[in-house]
């Protein structure tokens, strides 16, 4: 996937529900197919963001965590 069409989104600091509310804000100006890294220290985002993505029918592409930072990486699909 071409680098234009990847975003980041910085949620570090914010505790739940605010790193699924910054996503579902950004995804809503995202064209289908873009790729949001989302950046989070709160570690209920591991459960949250999955279940949210697959609610709206968004695809997660992959979870890391790294000394606290956590990186999960979501497609955004048409809805």
């Amino acid at each position: 996937m071409a680098q234009e069409n990847r975003q980041r989104l910085d949620a570090r600091g914010l505790l739940c529900p605010l790193p699924v509310i910054r996503t579902q804000e950004r995804v809503h100006d995202l064209a289908p197919g873009t790729l949001l890294d989302i950046l989070a220290t709160d570690p209920g985002v591991m459960q949250d963001i999955p279940a949210w993505s697959r609610v709206h029918g968004h695809v997660v592409v992959s979870t890391e965590q790294d000394r606290g930072c956590i990186r999960i990486t979501i497609e955004v699909c048409e809805t």
